[in-house]
């Protein structure tokens, strides 16, 4: 096999490896080798790229039925939290669970892997779906291409995103997904970056604008830097739910970049 082809394997095993990770699609693993953060970080926003496509297909589907622009942004975020089987939006209610209802870092811990959730997840689920419907819906108003590309970029910064607390914190616990993650090397998260930004850029120069992009890329990293802090003063570390509520906190904060300047007049 030429080196083209090797690299063209390589790259190939990676997204599919971060997909198989970010998602619930029915992909089968090449081998049983076991997953390696450092080795598919910049895959990652990739694997979330093609979850943005996913919520592409179904808000062409409402416009084809002529759906209302707030139903046809529920349907399509509905899409997002199925194909990626709730599994950041389980994170941040944890996350909110236990550094919301606990006043030790033990405690907080402990609440956080009980699967319940209590008034603390619920109120940031809630507002969470609220706040990305809306802002899709608010997308809309700009058209379908402009929400499709405001649908791929927020999903490629966040996956992104969603590594900063494994680049910037160690596991707060011996076991658990973050401790099997463990500390991010700080080139594969760059790298990741760099890859998100890449996918941001060409989606705000073909569907949302480039300068909307780039607000989002920066509103997004406040968002996971946010919630980042608030993990290593909460708990002293990171989990894997403290990673998934980076990503929330990520995605809405590309949102609100996205949205500068358009409010309701």
């Amino acid at each position: 096999m030429s080196t083209d082809g090797r690299l063209g394997a390589a790259a190939a095993r990676d997204i599919g490896d971060a997909l198989r990770f970010f998602t619930r699609l029915p992909l089968a693993r090449a081998d049983g080798a076991p997953l390696e953060m450092n080795r598919i970080a910049w895959a990652a926003p990739v694997a979330g790229g093609i979850v943005g496509l996913v919520g592409v297909a179904a808000l062409a589907a409402t416009q084809v039925l002529g759906l209302p622009r707030l139903f046809s942004a529920g349907l399509a975020t509905a899409a997002l939290v199925a194909v990626t089987g709730a599994l950041h939006e389980d994170g941040l209610a944890d996350t909110a669970d236990g550094f919301g209802g606990a006043a030790t870092r033990d405690r907080k811990l402990e609440i956080m892997r009980d699967s319940r959730i209590g008034v603390f997840g619920a109120v940031a689920l809630a507002l969470s779906v609220l706040i990305r419907v809306g802002a899709l819906a608010a997308a809309l108003k700009g058209g379908f291409w402009n929400a499709a590309g405001a649908l791929i970029v927020v999903a490629a910064l966040s996956r992104a995103a969603v590594l900063m607390p494994l680049a910037a914190l160690d596991p707060a616990r011996a076991d658990g997904a973050g401790a099997a993650a463990g500390r991010l090397d700080p080139g594969a998260f760059a790298a990741s970056c760099g890859a998100a930004l890449v996918i941001a850029v060409t989606a705000g120069i073909l569907a949302t604008g480039l300068w909307r992009a780039l607000a989002a890329a920066v509103a997004s990293a406040i968002g996971a830097a946010a919630m980042t802090a608030l993990a290593r003063r909460q708990i002293g570390g990171q989990t894997g739910d403290v990673a998934g509520a980076a990503q929330q906190w990520a995605e809405i904060g590309a949102w609100c970049g996205l949205l500068i300047g358009q409010s309701e007049t």
